[in-house]
């Protein structure tokens, strides 16, 4: 469903996906399955979009930004794909955008959840599950299950599956008191308690 106010040219979006007003996604653009992207998003020509994604309003998905399957994007979230960005029409730099060299890809893996008015640095993954507190600025890469705040973004603790932090249960076990998931010191989920 495509709100009757989006501008909506990319012909690779996934069934059941609501593409809400003001939204725009550009030609050569791909978003899967059971989405929802938030009024006044815009997905950019290159970008890619997992299945059963959230990108709440106001998120700009740039060229080289690739998000996995369940990814939550909060409020005013701010993806980047270049590090020494300049206008293009600046005569010192033109040479600079001739080609691709300048972009930076990053890699969001499934089930991330990037909070309001996050920023993430280019170039980057942030691995599956971590927790992206609100107005953090990420400037590397994320391991799965952290939980990351403020600026630059530091990690402090672990999250599960379910978003809730994680407690450690002695040396070798980290455990979740909702869900009673428990997890080994990489993260790799070992059963429930």
């Amino acid at each position: 469903m495509y709100h009757s106010h989006a501008l909506v040219e990319s012909e690779d979006i996934g069934e059941s996906t609501r593409i809400w007003a003001f939204a725009h996604v550009m030609r050569g653009a791909k978003i899967g399955k059971n989405c929802n992207i938030g009024d006044h998003a815009f997905v950019e020509c290159g970008a890619v979009i997992g299945d059963d994604v959230t990108i709440k309003n106001g998120v700009c998905v740039w060229e080289g930004v690739t998000i996995g399957n369940g990814v939550f994007v909060g409020p005013n979230a701010v993806f980047t794909n270049d590090m020494y960005p300049r206008s293009p029409r600046l005569d010192a730099v033109q040479n600079r955008y001739s080609n691709r060299d300048w972009l930076r890809r990053t890699h969001v893996h499934e089930g991330v959840t990037i909070g309001a008015n996050a920023t993430i640095i280019c170039g980057i993954t942030l691995g599956s599950y971590c927790f992206i507190g609100a107005s953090a600025v990420v400037t590397q890469d994320v391991s799965s299950h952290a939980r990351m705040i403020g600026c630059p973004a530091r990690e402090r603790g672990f999250v599960c599956r379910c978003a809730h932090t994680l407690t450690a249960d002695n040396a070798d076990v980290w455990s979740c008191p909702e869900c009673r998931r428990r997890y080994d010191n990489t993260m790799k989920e070992i059963g429930f308690a």
